[in-house]
């Protein structure tokens, strides 16, 4: 169950969207810089790292849910404890260029962890892009009877675009959105479409199934705040398409 009620709406409106800045991104002003823009722009929802003093200086620039990502449960109950409002197992794109892969029984139990320390904060996990299509929606259904609130997928760094402009942002975000093709039609709770999304995919995202998508590097890599809320807002934009309100045929 989404405890918190603007987030629950925009997921049922189809029009989530998670900001985030970087499971590993501990850099206190870039973190915040992201977070004000995310306010500024519209978004629903930040997503930052389980880090207490973190947490508490991004409570005093916003009003957003904050959600926390981390990969250990006791981490995630630490950030609960210091104010975030929903927690993420996930985020895993920045550990796979290190080798550290996270296969479905180690995500599994690390979900039946969580819900166990935290057993009313809303929870969302990320199924793995390394698995098949076919094992991500099995994880999927597990991850739900064990207590998940959220699914989110991601994939978009497996992804290598062979193509410029449109196509290659289309290319780049192919893994996810078929993820969130599959496992939407499959849960019965609320799917965020993330990584290697931009603009011209995060419609695609909920035409596919999506409630919400999550964004990092579309945002957070900018150099400046003024281009963050500009990116935040063409999102946001982006999600009001009315030409993809009707999802995809299975």
């Amino acid at each position: 169950m989404i405890a918190n009620r603007d987030l629950n709406r925009a997921c049922a409106q189809r029009r989530a969207l998670k900001v985030i800045s970087g499971l590993q991104n501990f850099d206190r002003d870039r973190v915040l810089a992201v977070v004000r823009a995310a306010t500024a722009g519209g978004a629903t929802l930040i997503d930052i790292a389980a880090d207490a003093d973190l947490i508490r200086a991004a409570r005093q620039q916003t009003s957003l849910p904050i959600c926390v990502s981390a990969v250990t449960a006791e981490r995630l109950a630490m950030a609960v404890a210091a104010g975030a409002d929903l927690v993420e197992i996930g985020n895993f794109d920045s550990f796979y260029a290190q080798g550290r892969r996270f296969e479905a029984p180690e995500v599994l139990d690390l979900t039946r962890q969580t819900r166990a320390l935290l057993p009313t904060t809303t929870l969302s996990v990320t199924v793995p892009h390394i698995l098949s299509l076919d094992q991500q929606v099995d994880l999927a259904l597990e991850l739900v009877a064990a207590g998940a609130d959220l699914i989110q997928t991601e994939g978009g760094t497996s992804s290598t675009p062979h193509s410029p402009g449109v196509l290659g942002l289309i290319e780049k975000a192919a893994p996810t959105l078929a993820a969130a093709h599959s496992i939407a039609r499959a849960v019965d709770v609320p799917v965020l479409c993330a990584s290697g999304l931009s603009a011209v995919t995060v419609p695609m995202a909920i035409a596919a199934g999506a409630a919400g998508v999550g964004v990092g590097s579309a945002v957070n890599r900018l150099e400046s705040e003024v281009a963050m809320v500009a990116a935040v807002r063409s999102l946001v934009d982006a999600l009001a398409q009315p030409a993809y309100k009707q999802s995809f045929s299975a």
